[in-house]
């Protein structure tokens, strides 16, 4: 088994999702990827490339990093767009006007907002982790990107059916044209909560048997790749249309920052995507 797929490790600094090449019209090349914790400035425990201005970082090595990012695509950071994110399930509609947010400094960002997509070209899309599940969405058919933050709450909120119901209702997407990728977090076996979590999962609408493992009295381990691609699935979405990591962030030291692990103190990794006029 390939665990980076659908990712590839292109270069010490990012995972690429491959199969995203180009929108219908041929008239964008999809980027999409996620970053690792390697080729930075940022010094311990933020080394080194940490993408968060959040963490307390020096904003000015944060900075550095995102464009050592950006500048490896040729897109400038101006046109990268970030969130302040509050583990919720509110999904952003971004456009041209929007570009720059968040890019060099967190106040800028849009506020209390997990979920980004877009269907203007050159616009990119990018959210920070460090255990929480990164999804990703692609409708090559309407030339729509989008990306999520789902930690166990933002996935009990089920901000992955927000996704998906934004561009069904709102941009005319066709559940079968809606593509997602699960990609690298903590796994379930790393991964270990107890009933006030469980309870959440349990008032889902449908079973999520198959993410849990109870371990003892009133402790489990849960899955959250494997519970938001049962949230994916019963939004509508084919097996065949959702691919899923099996890098796990806690078990990962030389590629990955976790929270989990690194007791709090760490960094960031980064999601992106966005479409980059052909």
């Amino acid at each position: 088994m390939n665990t980076y797929h659908p990712f590839s490790l292109t270069t010490p600094s990012t995972l690429m999702i491959q199969d995203w090449k180009q929108t219908n019209q041929n008239d964008a090349e999809v980027i999409a990827g996620f970053t690792t914790k390697n080729g930075g400035v940022s010094q311990k425990p933020f080394e080194s490339l940490n993408t968060g201005l959040h963490v307390h970082d020096k904003d000015a090595d944060v900075v550095k990093n995102r464009e050592y990012i950006a500048d490896m695509f040729n897109i400038d950071l101006q046109s990268w767009v970030f969130a302040d994110q509050t583990h919720n399930n509110r999904v952003q509609k971004v456009t041209q006007r929007d570009r720059g947010k968040g890019a060099r400094e967190y106040h800028s960002a849009f506020k209390a907002t997990d979920g980004l997509y877009t269907n203007d070209k050159n616009v990119f899309l990018a959210l920070c982790f460090a255990d929480c599940v990164p999804l990703f969405f692609f409708d090559p058919v309407k030339s729509l990107v989008g990306i999520a933050h789902a930690g166990w709450k933002g996935t009990v909120k089920q901000i992955g059916r927000e996704m998906v119901k934004q561009w069904t209702e709102q941009e005319g997407s066709k559940l079968s044209d809606i593509y997602a990728v699960v990609g690298p977090s903590i796994c379930g076996a790393c991964y270990t909560v107890d009933d006030r979590v469980m309870n959440a999962v349990r008032a889902l609408p449908f079973s999520a048997d198959r993410a849990v493992n109870q371990t003892g009295q009133g402790q489990y381990q849960l899955d959250l790749k494997e519970l938001n691609r049962l949230i994916l699935i019963d939004s509508g979405l084919a097996n065949e249309q959702i691919s899923v990591s099996g890098l796990c962030t806690e078990s990962e030291p030389s590629l990955f920052f976790s929270h989990r692990r690194d007791q709090g103190k760490t960094g960031r990794m980064m999601s992106f995507i966005g479409m980059k006029e052909a």
